[in-house]
């Protein structure tokens, strides 16, 4: 492990957690200049193509999906956190499938089932898109759907 500060290779761990999707997060403490920094370790585990409507396959894009969300949370007062944790789950779940290949819209219902639980305007936002709501109307009844299902 090199230094991020001085590059030196020489750096010492001080402290060790554990995080609980199986990730290690360790400090540590450069002996050439003292500066201290932490290093988050993950297991790569493998995740599944993503077998899109059109029947193409696409690699897992954690970066998209992250983004998507972002977009449909944007201006709602929804932590990063929390959004980092969604897609983290979502992955997590994918690759503890153990499938080679996963539908799109498989996907897709994790996304949404998060974002209802999140926020619900940023859920309507990405169902929007997701679902197709295409027209007001269709808008408006998946609304009352939400509506109903509060009361």
């Amino acid at each position: 492990m090199r230094c991020p500060y001085c590059q030196h290779n020489n750096v010492r761990v001080i402290d060790t957690t554990h995080d609980s999707r199986g990730g290690v997060r360790r400090r540590r403490v450069c002996e050439n200049c003292g500066q201290r920094f932490s290093t988050l370790e993950r297991p790569i585990l493998a995740t599944p193509l993503i077998v899109k409507q059109n029947g193409m396959r696409e690699e897992f894009d954690r970066e998209k999906l992250l983004h998507g969300i972002m977009i449909a949370c944007a201006k709602r007062p929804v932590s990063a956190s929390r959004i980092e944790r969604l897609v983290g789950e979502i992955e997590s779940t994918l690759q503890q499938m153990g499938r080679p290949e996963v539908s799109s819209r498989i996907v897709g219902d994790m996304v949404i089932a998060g974002m209802k639980e999140m926020d619900l305007i940023a859920y309507i936002r990405y169902a929007i898109v997701y679902l197709g709501l295409d027209d007001l109307e269709a808008i408006q009844r998946e609304i009352d759907r939400l509506l109903e299902k509060k009361n």
